[in-house]
């Protein structure tokens, strides 16, 4: 069994880097298509975020993860089967996501992981074994949620681009939206980050200091503080922007018969900070949220090994497990992840600062909703359809078809591919190890 772990644990480490490489073009991807951070800068600050909130937060998720579609109690008799069927989750996990991101085509880790877990699941306990009204979850989700992105995301452009871009004194404009750009995007963000990261302040008060704070009022206080600050450091940054714009200019009219073109406007300066900004938090809920993808099935197995029991109702999550999918993310982003970052930020439409940032603004609000309501999203699915809705309102003719295509079919196999390979490799290690 130690070595089994060893072998896992390698396994968990590929399908985590193969989920970096994929995965965080949904954080990244837009912020280097519009220039506002350069694809060094992105898969360092992605790499700090994604291994931070996977080694803090990523126990939530793991926990819940390894009893999403096979009901484990069919296995409590026969736990080793349970073990070879998660390694085969492993197996077929990170080799689709190989060949996805090898053809830079964004995809659904969740979806490859229930699909796999469905796959092997079937062969090994019958069809009754997985829990179909998840795949149908799924199945709606992964048709609504392009759209509902989508729909914001052009909502979003649309009311940026009459009230600012469209308008004669950009720079005014701007300064009037200043206030609301920073409540949308700390209220948003705030609302999926800082209760996870002000819980562990909320449990000290009640239980050492014996202050009774509700669950929600040091992140309001918090996110409302934030904005405030974000609100008065954009103010100063635009002020300064627009005097040295204005003094280039000046300076190369006297050179030159027109300005400078190349030098991005200060609104747009402006809105790539934002960006940034959004794309920071994108990485740090991706790290928390997603890493249970590569994690899940070596934590189940850890338990196995340890108890000797199949895990019912959720595991704790040992530190070194954590570390392992960090550390695999981070691996995978540095190494493959410009592929899949190109395909997001460069061949689906171009992208500017400011429509970059509303595609990151509705991801976030879609995800959010969809948490709300209990579907199961993908992040990759509500980006791209965000960066659709924004080439929707610039012009059809902007929008690249044969990627969305691409794109579409690999959404559209990934549950079954996973499925079916998964089986595959369930029913040949059954046949050699049993």
């Amino acid at each position: 069994m130690p070595m089994t772990l060893v072998i896992v644990a390698i396994l968990a480490f590929y399908v985590a880097c193969n989920l970096g490489a994929n995965d965080v073009a949904n954080a990244m991807g837009t912020s280097v298509g519009s220039k506002a951070v350069t694809l060094k800068q992105a898969i360092i600050i992605a790499g700090v975020l994604e291994f931070t909130g996977a080694v803090l937060f990523g126990h939530e998720v793991s926990e819940t993860l390894a009893t999403k579609v096979a009901n484990p109690s069919l296995f409590a008799a026969t736990p080793q089967l349970l073990v070879t069927g998660m390694i085969t989750v492993l197996i077929s996990c990170g080799v689709w996501l190989q060949i996805a991101t090898a053809k830079g085509l964004p995809v659904s880790s969740s979806h490859a992981v229930v699909g796999a877990i469905a796959g092997f699941s079937a062969v090994a306990m019958g069809i009754g074994a997985i829990d179909w009204s998840s795949i149908g979850m799924i199945t709606i989700g992964w048709l609504l949620t392009p759209i509902i992105s989508g729909s914001i995301a052009a909502l979003f452009y649309s009311q940026i681009q009459r009230w600012i871009l469209n308008q004669p004194n950009q720079v005014a404009q701007l300064r009037e939206w200043i206030p609301w750009l920073s409540s949308a995007l700390l209220g948003v963000f705030g609302v999926i980050v800082l209760p996870s990261l002000t819980q562990p302040l909320t449990n000290f008060l009640t239980a050492q200091v014996g202050i009774n704070i509700p669950v929600y009022d040091i992140p309001l206080f918090t996110g409302a503080l934030a904005a405030v600050g974000l609100t008065v450091m954009s103010w100063r940054q635009l002020e300064k922007e627009a005097g040295d714009t204005q003094s280039r200019e000046q300076r190369n009219n006297i050179l030159l018969p027109t300005p400078n073109s190349q030098l991005p406007t200060p609104v747009e300066r402006l809105f790539g900070r934002y960006q940034l900004l959004s794309a920071c938090f994108v990485a740090f809920a991706h790290g928390s949220n997603d890493v249970g993808n590569a994690i899940a099935p070596l934590a189940a197995i850890v338990y196995i090994n340890a108890t000797g029991n199949v895990p019912i109702n959720g595991i704790d999550i040992p530190l070194w497990i954590l570390v392992v999918g960090g550390a695999g993310i981070v691996t995978g982003l540095a190494i493959w992840g410009k592929n899949v970052i190109a395909t997001i930020g460069e061949n689906i439409i171009a992208l500017q600062p400011s429509s970059g940032f509303c595609a990151e603004l509705a991801t976030a609000t879609t995800i959010l909703l969809a948490s709300r309501l209990g579907l199961p999203v993908s992040t990759s699915h509500a980006l791209v359809g965000g960066v659709v809705g924004i080439g929707m309102v610039q012009s059809l003719n902007s929008i690249k078809f044969q990627t969305l295509q691409a794109i579409s079919a690999a959404w559209l196999i990934t549950v079954p591919l996973s499925a079916v390979l998964s089986a595959s490799i369930f029913s040949i290690a059954r046949l050699v190890w049993h």
